[in-house]
């Protein structure tokens, strides 16, 4: 075994005294200091020194010879560079010299009195050789079995032995093995194995139900011990450096959690492939084994997800005719088929019908659209004829007719938008009486008369109808007052033309969407201003049922910019959302979205009088911009916490025409007992104006002095102002004065709005009378609260006209456990045994009575401040967020619940992690929660980032502009320009008709973008059909126009300017 590097223990010579320093200790050795060595050792026999003396100077001879030979052997293989070979030969002559004049200087000195020499200048051979030859160590030897060395203090022992030494380390411990040790390399490449428990084969047997063990230090006999002593043999062996590899054939290989999860899936779908949902689950599990980042990964899972759907399509005829599966094999073969494959594919999936493929048909074509926007009416005529003229499609043919009006907005023609919309209401609620009943084809001759007279028409000031015209024998319309809002007609100079453009279009597409007269100034110089009956006629419908009526004026407010929460949501529980909400593009909700402050970050201490004392954290209210849950869940006129967060504020009319939709309410009304479009005006007027709103329920109170439903209304306006004495007034007359039955449409709920008002002001003594009241019980005492809790509970089991008064009553009940008892156990106890057993209760009021338990407890803890235990709201919030992700009513709560803790965490993992694929309101809710604690924004950057980019990735938003203004707006704000750009080209690319996405490159990215980028953009817009209202041209020829005006005007101001400065400067040195 060659000898260890000297550095690897620590020697210590305590024994010999301290010396001055002599210098180098290689010199050449002389007769007289062996001499003198020999006699300070004062060994007894002479001839034995002559011996050693002789051993000496071969074993010299020897080491001499050894390095000579290494140095040959290493000048062999050198390479024959003749600047390398001189720079070594340089190098060793060098250090030769300086060794023979340090030998020289040295052999002055008298050293016949040293006893050892210590050598502090280190070998410069050891440089050129590349170490330390090993006959110039210095020899150890092993003790006590070679764990120590002789000549080592204190704890130092011998760790491993290898092939060019020793490894000591400090107190004897063994040094853990590293990942490139070859005993970890073995490990790591050895096969995984699987361990299993075996239920009915134990090692040891019990005892009394305990397992024994050996005794410490005794002596283990039996079988216990041979077992022991196989273990310990094996430690000892590959402790010793020996590797054993016998177990690693035992037992099955094992397998990833997802690996394992397909491989269950595979097994379930053997037994059962004729199951959808199955397969689906296959698909993800399958898809999301690629990460989206890697190479080509939207190809690859697109492969592998047509790969199973082929097997899904096979398995079982039933899953041929799966609409599901359909559109899954569809979307996935986008990314891998050809254009021809895939329009087959399509044609095939068309003969299925239903309204699911159709409008997934749509999409696809407005998605690849390369045409101008009359071939997406061309689709959508197609597939309206397709559904059928039954009265059960036309809900199916409004949402058709919904995602046109959308694209229409999304490419600019937003007059095109609106003028489609008012003909529909006039063939819907204006029709003359004497073409009821008459052919669709009859009524649209006749309605195009109407539209070409360019009559008022509905949304507009003086607007009588299409029956009012017509029963006025048809009058001629003189020409129509021009809107207040223009573009204006000259363009104004700038100093960037493409900045003027954007600011141009951006503002006339947001206020100039009505349709124009064709005598107007505005149609002059924008024909697409002026829409034709023929650009309209093929969308219109033939709907006569009430319901597909009601849902018509919901679907107009919604294309205004009016979001009524769940609403999309009762049509249709699909993908189709990723459109729909064009709300959060405007300018309002971006910048309540996103922080106020931007980036900055807060200090997390202030000093004083040198203590740190941490700062208050700040945050936002936790109920944000963002509303969504099911429809009805909340009426439009309820609200929650001290800032009355309800469905409208004036955030949320904030960019809309209220002019234009205060019209809508009005004209659109279905007379005296249409409360609930009545409710929607209210709660419009109250987003302006409460005052206005109390005027406007009045007025329809005139009308309607027997609707409990408007007198409710009214009295949550009274208290939305403030105004309590005037609500009591309004429910001691309406519930008081005319008793009626408990079971009567909204007699429960006015009675709990009575009693939620008295409770929340505060008076609870006042608020339990009330209750009582609802129970039909007058007293007080325990026996009257208990007659109360039984009326209500027979009330709460009998039938109801409204399932929103059952769950009136419901709160009725619950609350009086609040007032009398103050128990929240009890109150919670009572939503719990609700529904009734045998009553059959729908998704909708299921999360209607979730959150109304989570209000009252929200109420009584936050709003009153009444001692709760914060572990009964947190843990139902953790409930109902997994039941009802979506639904932001609970997100607020759960928000001011967890204000104060500083638990992050548990706020990222409630909003991070759920059991679906996610939506445009759930990502975009994620975004501002972000920003929800003041000072954070700047931490959640790269999570928000990734949030927005899996959005961007998901199959269901990726096509969505809404989420791709979204994504830039977010890099806007984060200064990343670059990273825009390069986003915007990607965001066209998937959303080709969205007119908004191209404006960007004109406004906020204008600084990282050239003209000729610019330029580009512009005839790819062209390309597309989108609409601009005004050409680039005009505005880059004014301005090359004014740069050359003010080049010769600059050329001549220059010259003065020289001959001035000249003049200054000759006076300035006239002395000399």
């Amino acid at each position: 075994m060659a000898a260890p590097s000297f550095p690897s223990f620590t020697p210590s010579f305590s024994s010999f005294p301290d010396l001055p320093d002599p210098g180098p200790s290689k010199r050449p050795r002389s007769p007289d200091q062996l001499d003198s060595t020999i006699a300070h050792r004062d060994y007894p026999d002479e001839a034995y020194h002559r011996n050693k003396v002789d051993r000496s100077d071969r074993w010299d001879r020897k080491i001499d010879k050894e390095k000579k030979s290494k140095r040959e052997k290493h000048a062999q293989h050198l390479p024959d560079n003749p600047r390398r070979s001189s720079w070594v030969k340089d190098i060793v002559l060098h250090d030769e010299r300086n060794k023979q004049d340090e030998d020289r200087r040295l052999a002055v000195q008298d050293h016949s009195q040293w006893s050892f020499f210590s050598d502090r200048k280190g070998d410069p051979l050891n440089i050129t050789y590349g170490g330390i030859h090993a006959g110039d160590l210095p020899k150890y030897r092993p003790a006590n079995q070679g764990r120590y060395i002789l000549g080592l203090v204190g704890n130092w022992a011998v760790s491993r032995k290898s092939g060019k030494g020793i490894e000591i380390v400090m107190g004897g411990r063994r040094k853990q093995l590293g990942l490139t040790d070859s005993g970890t390399k073995i490990l790591l490449n050895a096969p995984a194995r699987r361990l299993t428990a075996n239920a009915s084969n134990y090692g040891f047997e019990e005892v009394d139900g305990f397992l024994p063990l050996p005794p410490r230090g005794g002596r283990v006999t039996g079988e216990f011990y041979g077992s022991l002593q196989g273990e310990a043999d094996t430690d000892s062996e590959s402790s010793e450096g020996q590797e054993d590899n016998s177990d690693d054939d035992e037992g099955p290989l094992a397998l990833p959690s997802e690996q394992l999860a397909i491989k269950d899936l595979e097994q379930k779908i053997a037994l059962q492939p004729s199951s959808v949902e199955k397969w689906l689950s296959l698909v993800a599990r399958s898809v999301a084994t690629v990460p989206p980042t890697s190479k080509n990964a939207s190809t690859v899972r697109a492969e592998i997800a047509l790969s199973i759907l082929n097997r899904a399509l096979d398995a079982h005829p039933s899953n041929r005719t799966s609409r599901c599966l359909r559109l899954k094999y569809l979307r996935a073969g986008e990314e891998v088929w050809y254009e021809s494959k895939l329009q087959v594919e399509w044609e095939e999936a068309l003969k299925l019908g239903g309204v699911e493929i159709w409008m997934e048909w749509l999409e696809w074509r407005i998605r690849k659209s390369t045409e101008n926007i009359d071939s997406v009416v061309t689709d959508a005529t197609r597939a309206l004829q397709a559904l059928g003229a039954s009265s059960d499609s036309e809900v199916d043919k409004l949402r058709m007719v919904w995602r046109v009006a959308v694209a229409f907005q999304e490419a600019g023609f937003y007059e095109r938008a609106t003028a489609l919309f008012q003909a529909q209401a006039e063939l819907t609620f204006e029709v003359p009486q004497s073409l009821y009943g008459l052919p669709i084809e009859t009524q649209l001759e006749a309605l195009e008369e109407f539209w070409e007279s360019e009559a008022p028409r509905v949304g507009e000031t003086d607007a009588k109808g299409w029956s009012a015209w017509t029963s006025s024998g048809r009058p001629e319309i003189g020409t129509t007052s021009e809107e207040s809002i223009q573009m204006d007609v000259g363009i104004k100079p700038s100093a960037d033309p493409f900045s003027s453009w954007y600011s141009d279009e951006a503002r006339a597409d947001r206020f100039l969407r009505a349709p124009t007269r064709s005598m107007a100034e505005r149609a002059a110089s924008d024909p697409y201003s002026t829409v034709l009956f023929s650009d309209i006629r093929p969308l219109l419908l033939s709907l006569t049922t009430q319901r597909s009526k009601s849902i018509f004026r919901l679907i107009w407010l919604a294309l205004l910019g009016l979001h009524i929460p769940g609403f999309s949501r009762s049509l249709a529980d699909d993908a189709w959302d990723r459109w729909c909400h064009t709300f959060f593009t405007s300018p309002a909700y971006l910048s309540a979205i996103f922080p106020e402050r931007g980036f900055s970050r807060q200090f997390l201490a202030d000093s004083y009088s040198g203590v740190l004392v941490g700062k208050e954290r700040e945050y936002s209210s936790a109920f944000g911009p963002i509303k969504e849950w099911s429809l009805n869940v909340t009426g439009p006129l309820e609200w929650v916490g001290k800032d009355q967060w309800r469905m409208w504020t004036a955030r949320d009319i904030e960019g809309v025409d209220q002019g234009f939709v205060r019209a809508i309410f009005s004209q659109l009304r279905c007379g005296t007992e249409d409360h609930e479009w009545d409710i929607y005006a209210l709660a419009f007027e109250a987003a302006s104006s409460v005052k206005q709103a109390l005027k406007l329920s009045r007025s329809f109170l005139s009308t309607a002095r027997e609707s409990l439903a408007h007198w409710a209304a009214h009295a949550r306006l009274e208290r939305l102002r403030g105004r309590i004495e005037e609500a009591r007034k309004v429910y001691q007359t309406v519930l008081i004065s005319v008793r009626r039955p408990p079971t009567h449409a909204f007699v429960g709920q006015l009675w709990w709005d009575w009693a939620e008002m008295e409770w929340l002001s505060g008076d609870q003594e006042v608020a339990l009378r009330v209750v009582m009241r609802a129970g039909n019980v007058d007293g007080s005492g325990g026996m009257m609260v208990l007659r109360a809790k039984r009326n209500l509970e027979d009330i709460i089991n009998a039938s109801h006209e409204r399932w929103k008064d059952r769950e009136a009553w419901i709160k009725l009940r619950a609350v009086i456990e609040l007032l009398s008892a103050s128990s929240p156990a009890s109150a919670l106890a009572v939503f719990d045994t609700q529904p009734a057993p045998g009553l059959r209760t729908s998704a909708e009021q299921q999360e209607s009575l979730t959150v109304a338990s989570l209000l009252m407890l929200y109420n009584h803890s936050s709003t009153l401040r009444n001692p709760t235990p914060p572990a009964f709201l947190r843990d139902r919030l953790q409930v109902a967020l997994d039941m009802y992700p979506n639904n932001t009513m609970i997100l607020g709560i759960f928000l001011e619940a967890e204000k104060g803790y500083g638990l992050w965490g548990r706020v990222r993992n409630q909003t991070g992690q759920v059991k679906r694929e996610k939506d445009i309101i759930r990502r975009i809710a994620e975004v501002w929660m972000a920003g929800w604690e003041k000072g954070r924004w700047e931490r959640e950057i790269e999570r928000t980032r990734a949030g927005l980019f899996a959005a961007a990735e998901s199959e269901r938003t990726n096509n969505s502009s809404i989420i791709w203004r979204v994504i830039m707006e977010f890099e806007i704000r984060a200064g990343q320009m670059q990273r825009a750009k390069d986003l915007l080209y990607r965001a066209v690319t998937e959303c080709p008709l969205s007119k908004e996405l191209y404006l960007l490159a004109f406004g906020p990215l204008r600084q990282v973008f050239k003209p000729h980028e610019l330029h580009g953009f512009v005839e790819v817009m062209a390309d597309r059909g989108l609409r601009m209202r005004r050409s680039l041209e005009e505005y880059t020829r004014n301005y090359r126009q004014v740069r050359e005006s003010e080049d010769l005007r600059g050329g001549s101001e220059a010259s003065d300017d020289e001959i001035e400065r000249d003049a200054r400067e000759r006076r300035r040195l006239m002395p000399y």
